[in-house]
């Protein structure tokens, strides 16, 4: 009789935790900080795995939509995939459109409630990368040629879109001394190309170049170091 009880003690508790002392629970199998990361409107929705799950044998599903819509769409490179990120690049091309992702989990015959991301507006959110930078000397002076990131997408023609088509852009140059390791800033404008004057004759320094989005009010990141020596 006491062992009946114990039974009964023991179903009552399953019931009551929802089986947690067996299996975790559906929402510490939900992936985790589902979010996207946009770079030159390269568009990437990353997750990482639920609490609950330590080894490398989940799939996941990823589904989108943009804000508004009722239906959601299925990814279909992304449908039952071992990775921790998705290409949505072409699904969110719309960039001045606000979107949404979602993603769940399987393993081992076990499914995940999905996890939605925080709502993505392109436009808004994209980071840009630095400049291109190349430096061509002519009568003592030297001239900066800056060009900026490529979209992932190209018109009709294969041509390459620039940044320049979406946002005014403005470009930052700085010179280093060599021998000083000092920064100094001798551009700022938004005409890729920038010349710089007046430099010590047999000398080294070395240019770098950013790019500063007013409307944003974001700067990318500082370009290579391009180093060369005056005549």
């Amino acid at each position: 009789m006491r062992r009946k009880h114990c039974f009964l003690g023991v179903l009552v508790s399953l019931l009551l935790t929802g089986g947690e002392g067996i299996l975790p629970a559906r929402d510490s199998l939900k992936p985790q900080k589902v979010q996207f990361q946009s770079r030159n409107f390269q568009n990437i929705l990353h997750w990482q795995r639920g609490k609950a799950l330590t080894g490398n044998n989940s799939t996941y599903f990823v589904q989108y939509k943009m804000y508004g819509q009722r239906q959601w769409q299925n990814k279909e490179d992304c449908w039952g995939t071992p990775e921790l990120f998705c290409d949505l690049t072409n699904e969110t091309s719309n960039l001045q459109e606000p979107y949404y992702a979602r993603v769940r989990m399987a393993s081992a015959g076990r499914y995940s409630d999905w996890s939605l991301s925080p709502r993505f507006f392109p436009w808004w959110e994209m980071k840009i990368d630095p400049p291109v930078v190349n430096i061509t000397q002519i009568n003592g002076s030297s001239w900066v040629v800056l060009h900026a990131p490529h979209l992932p997408y190209k018109e009709q023609k294969g041509k390459n879109i620039s940044m320049e088509n979406y946002y005014n852009l403005l470009y930052r140059v700085f010179i280093i001394k060599t021998s000083l390791k000092k920064e100094q800033q001798v551009y700022e404008g938004t005409n890729g190309v920038a010349e710089i004057e007046a430099l010590t004759p047999h000398s080294g320094y070395c240019v770098v170049a950013e790019i500063y989005l007013p409307l944003l009010d974001r700067r990318s990141q500082r370009s290579k170091e391009r180093c060369v020596g005056t005549p």
